[in-house]
């Protein structure tokens, strides 16, 4: 018989939104939380919210929450019981588990066993297949392996090209690559190893059929230590990029009935076959004839849990520590049924038009409005800070109505109000994607970004740019007037010379804009780049808000800054200004044919020697930043005259790479922080 164990006080091994969530359940049942928490946290949320915190000295994961010593010392200073491994981190580390154990500890997650058979995808694919769950052929390649002779032939033969390229102890999309041809397979197995042991400390990777345009599925199960195992539904994973979900929901558009009685049975043969017990999720890929293949299991909580939460009711935090206290499963979980439909968008600090590319700085304003159906599940606040250290996702937004389109609807809504300034973000794509129809009638697969472009997605109201460009010269204007010390009782934007107008140049990604302006009392009279705005009504202004009316249309537009870089917010959309010096000194510009850093990070290589000739498209550079490899290309043909940086150097966004220079020997035009095409 299991035996039961009250836990009374838990540690939470993570950070950010997941530590919010698990303290806000484990203070509903009355147990007391313990947070741990890096240097770079040492302000964030999740720290205030616990009852107690322990400092872990260090920025970077490695040296903090990837240390389960540290863990283990701090629950046993606090005087913890159990540890929470949320997700990522140590969530799926058996050694870990067992470490937990050892200490006394209640590990909240499956048995050691059950994670280490999972924890290569390789051996967890042949498990899988011994209990009868579809799988899909394969090709493993060890760490430190040398490659086997003729893999191409095999890849060939074995699977058919195109082949998927998979770290076999990852996920998240790290250490994953596509690859089309035969020639090209050899550099993405290498590519895909080094992020692997970059990501997950082992390069071991497998080779497997790739779907054309599958649907990601997965199934949620949950088990107890009484032998009694279910399935809490499926969830769409499918709006992707880079791998990586961006939008979850539940239950899927193209679920039936009785394809969902055969996912649920497959996944609960997967987790019996491993002796899981606790949450975990069994993942499947699902292809055009509704024929569908194991990818993994997830021998932990999901990020996308919360939309299961919404369409059960069920609180899978709750029911994980009830679990892990030796309880049965109870009979809501049991005999859970299906409400509604719910669908959750992680909002990230990322540039989309940039590649994705993490963004990182201070949170000058975060606010998600609470509207009725939806549920926010945030890390950050106002004021805090969006490290290069740990993944970027902000919050999750999740809505929850009767049918997928209120759904959507609701939370199409609920992200355009969403006012996030200080970092670029990933809301307005977010906000399209809800919003397009192919979505609207469930037409999605993994591919959805590939075949819609995210810059129509994010396009939206074309007004946005003069109106958010004129909205942000006034409140610099505003904000200039209120910190001068010179005739300060003078009205803001008031001239003597009333025909004279005040100019200002902004840039928004690659287009420059400039901004003409002169305000007489309440009326503006602008133009943006030579284009005269219709009658302007400006009705109030102040360096964080603008009320201004144009051509009988009027808007609130919140702006923010932080150095020269603007954030304006509006119900249009957000949008990203670099303000353009006045009198902009030549010789403190980037050369020409220079490539700049886009992002802060670490250099991982260097692919190129001082003096050799490259090609347009060679990878000069490779940054690492969030655990994901960026690759800074030539865009141009010429000789690297000058290298600044080295293997293991940190950069800031912006810092010159490297210099190339064209053939005739001068520097080449056009240097650009975006000129390097990233992988």
């Amino acid at each position: 018989m299991t035996q039961m164990t009250r836990i009374r006080k838990l540690l939470i091994a993570n950070r950010g939104e997941i530590a919010c969530r698990v303290i806000r359940s484990a203070r509903a049942l009355d147990i007391a939380t313990v947070a741990v928490f890096s240097d770079a946290d040492a302000q964030a949320p999740f720290v205030a919210e616990a009852d107690e915190s322990v400092a872990l000295p260090g920025s970077t994961a490695a040296e903090t929450y990837l240390r389960p010593e540290l863990i283990i010392d701090a629950a046993r200073r606090t005087g913890a019981d159990a540890v929470h491994p949320g997700y990522g981190f140590l969530s799926e580390n058996a050694d870990f588990a067992e470490a937990c154990a050892a200490a006394g500890l209640t590990f909240v997650g499956p048995p050691p066993a059950a994670i280490r058979s999972m924890g290569s995808k390789t051996s967890a694919k042949q498990l899988m297949a011994e209990a009868g769950v579809p799988v899909l052929p394969g090709i493993a390649i060890g760490d430190g392996e040398q490659l086997p002779t003729g893999l191409a032939d095999r890849a060939e033969t074995e699977i058919g090209f195109p082949v998927l390229v998979k770290a076999a102890f990852g996920g998240g999309g790290r250490g994953m690559r596509v690859v089309a041809t035969p020639g090209e397979l050899t550099e993405a197995v290498a590519a895909a190893r080094r992020e692997a042991v970059g990501a997950f400390g082992n390069g071991t990777v497998f080779l497997e059929r790739l779907v054309e345009r599958p649907r990601h599925i997965e199934v949620q199960v949950f088990a107890d230590s009484h032998g009694q195992v279910v399935h809490l539904f499926e969830r769409e994973c499918s709006i992707q990029r880079r791998y990586q979900k961006i939008l979850e929901e539940s239950p899927s558009p193209v679920v039936d009935d009785t394809l969902r009685a055969e996912l649920g049975s497959a996944a609960i043969a997967a987790a019996k076959t491993i002796g899981y017990v606790g949450a975990g999720t069994v993942e499947f890929i699902l292809d055009a004839s509704g024929e569908f293949f194991f990818l993994e299991v997830n021998t932990r909580l999901q990020v996308e849990h919360p939309v299961t939460e919404a369409v059960t009711g069920l609180d899978l935090v709750a029911l994980q520590l009830a679990v892990a206290e030796g309880k049965p499963l109870p009979d809501e979980a049991v005999r859970a049924s299906l409400s509604g439909h719910a669908i959750e968008a992680r909002l990230y600090a990322e540039d989309v038009a940039a590649g994705y590319l993490p963004a990182t700085g201070s949170l000058l304003l975060f606010d998600v409005p609470s509207l009725p159906g939806v549920r926010i599940d945030a890390g950050v606040r106002t004021g805090g800070q969006v490290s290069v250290h740990y993944d970027p996702m902000l919050a999750k937004v999740i809505a929850h109505a009767p049918t997928r389109e209120q759904a959507a609807r609701l939370l199409a809504r609920a992200l355009a109000e969403t006012r996030v300034l200080g970092v670029v973000t990933n809301r307005d794509l977010l906000v399209g994607i809800l919003r397009e129809q192919d979505f609207l009638d469930g037409h999605i697969d993994t591919g959805y970004l590939t075949r819609h472009d995210p810059a129509t997605l994010m396009a939206g109201d074309e007004r946005r740019l003069p109106v958010h460009a004129l909205a942000t010269a006034l409140a610099d204007q505003a904000l200039r007037r209120a910190e001068t010390s010179v005739l300060p009782g003078v009205p803001s934007g008031w001239r003597n010379v009333p025909n004279a107008r005040q100019q200002v140049g902004y840039q928004v990604a690659e287009r420059g804009f400039e901004v003409e302006y002169g305000i007489r009392g309440p009326f503006v009279d602008a133009a943006v780049d030579g284009v005269e705005l219709g009658p302007v009504l400006l009705h109030s202004c102040t360096a964080a808000e603008v009320d201004l009316q144009i051509d009988g249309v009027r808007r609130l537009v919140t702006v923010a800054r932080a150095g020269d870089v603007r954030y304006a917010a509006s119900a249009v959309g957000a949008t990203t200004l670099v303000e353009q010096p006045r009198f902009p000194e030549t010789q403190q510009q980037a050369t020409a044919g220079s490539l700049l850093a886009p992002m802060p990070g670490t250099v991982v290589r260097v692919e190129a020697r001082l003096g050799d000739s490259v090609h347009a498209g060679h990878v000069l550079v490779v940054l690492e930043a969030m655990k994901m490899e960026h690759s800074v290309r030539t865009p141009h043909e010429g000789t690297l005259a000058r290298l600044n940086v080295s293997a293991g150097q940190s950069v800031d966004m912006g810092t010159v790479l490297a210099v190339v220079e064209n053939a005739t020997g001068s520097a080449a035009d056009g240097a650009s922080g975006r000129d390097g095409a990233r992988d």
